[in-house]
């Protein structure tokens, strides 16, 4: 058994290569690569070449790579019609120069060159693509094409260090062939990222691509994302979506977020996105819209743990698992009497040190700090500078507590300013 041998080759230096039979006859020129998608994605369906009879493709199988640095046909009735409306992700046409989304990375980059190789076992040679290139050895390679000789090229775009990325780490954000943009993303590769990356790589996306993003995500996940960007994208993101996708999304988002992002949408749309949402949460994003956006009220969330002023720690770990809100946010469980007063606060870190008997009033901080509801943002602010604080309740004017602002509401705030 021969050994398997694999040369490597970039998709423009075999761009306008000929293509012969076997007895030499050129039967066209090599014009595009076509790459297979779903459980495929990355597997080379065929080589697409230029003839006198039109666009036509061949199997990859069916082509290999001569000494002299042509391609030959193994038999030219592989060769068929391109029809156009073959699910295939075109090398040149679909992903030079378009923006990608490198998972590895984390980001979002443009596409100067494919990396490709060709694996020998035997007589037969099989093309795959091996990464993309994304810095300036693609980008020389690309320019000097036509100028210089191959071998010229491929020494001076040597100079410039590689900076390709495994396909395995690329998701493409692909075209099909009545040119709408959808996506070739694994949902699972989305949701294992962190929300502020998803973000970022929206903001850096043309707005069909960051639509097209979008929408595959989960409403869960989209609406994490959604609270990491501003406000102005968040208006982008939702346009188009119909109230009913809109108020799923909304219902996942922290009730504060919530409130803010529908207090920058129109009287008309806020209003239905509202009327498609489940009772419960559409009446606390209710209750927060009608605070100012600069009170510690507009700042606030309404979820929180808490547990009768005279519960256990074990009352206070059962309340911990019943929550529905994001549990990294809780730093502290609040103890309300029958009025909703609050009593009392407990770090979370002492609870749970704890024996499960132990009274929670006697654990609780020996003061209660709060604010009321209409105070302003700046003087919040303050508070949390002043006590070195990582959340606050806040406090209507009878004492009751209607929610809390945490330190990561305050540093948005901060970051707005400057």
């Amino acid at each position: 058994m021969r050994p398997r041998t694999t040369s490597s080759v970039s998709l423009t230096a075999m761009l306008g290569t000929p293509v012969t039979d076997a007895q030499g006859n050129v039967r066209g020129k090599l014009k595009d690569i076509a790459v297979a998608t779903g459980a495929e994605a990355g597997r080379v369906a065929g080589l697409v070449l230029k003839t006198r009879q039109g666009l036509q493709i061949v199997p990859s199988n069916q082509v290999m790579e001569t000494p002299a640095g042509t391609l030959e046909l193994r038999s030219p009735s592989a060769l068929s019609p391109l029809n156009g409306d073959e699910n295939y992700l075109f090398l040149q046409q679909d992903l030079i120069d378009r923006q990608i989304i490198d998972i590895h990375g984390r980001k979002v980059v443009r596409v100067n060159d494919v990396d490709l190789e060709w694996l020998g076992h035997g007589s037969v040679h099989l093309l795959r693509v091996a990464g993309v290139e994304v810095g300036v050895r693609g980008a020389v390679q690309r320019v000097f094409k036509g100028l210089l000789p191959r071998q010229t090229l491929e020494s001076v775009s040597r100079r410039f260090a590689s900076r390709a990325i495994p396909w395995q780490f690329v998701d493409v954000i692909e075209v099909d062939p009545a040119r709408r943009v959808k996506l070739k993303i694994e949902h699972e590769r989305l949701g294992e990222m962190h929300p502020s990356e998803l973000a970022e790589i929206l903001a850096n996306l043309a707005p069909a691509e960051r639509e097209a993003i979008f929408t595959a995500l989960d409403e869960e996940v989209a609406a994490e994302t959604l609270e990491e960007v501003e406000p102005k994208l968040q208006k982008a993101l939702l346009e188009g979506m119909d109230e009913e996708r809109i108020a799923g999304i909304v219902e996942e988002m922290d009730p504060g977020a919530a409130a803010d992002l529908l207090s920058e949408l129109s009287d008309e749309q806020s209003e239905a996105i509202l009327e498609e949402m489940e009772p419960d949460e559409r009446h606390e994003v209710e209750e927060l819209l009608e605070f100012h956006e600069d009170s510690a009220a507009g700042r606030m969330t309404t979820e929180y743990v808490s547990v009768p002023v005279e519960g256990t720690v074990a009352d206070g770990v059962e309340a911990l698992r019943l929550f529905d809100g994001d549990a990294e946010t809780v730093t502290d469980i609040y103890l309300l009497d029958g009025d909703r007063i609050l009593r009392g606060s407990v770090a979370l870190a002492r609870m749970v040190l704890a024996l499960p008997g132990s009274h929670l009033s006697v654990l609780a901080e020996p003061r209660v700090l709060s604010c009321p509801a209409e105070m302003h943002q700046s003087d919040v602010a303050e508070l949390f500078d002043k006590y070195n604080l990582r959340s606050l309740p806040v406090v209507d004017t009878q004492g009751r507590m209607v929610g809390v602002v945490h330190s990561d509401h305050v540093i948005s705030f901060l970051l707005e300013k400057l």
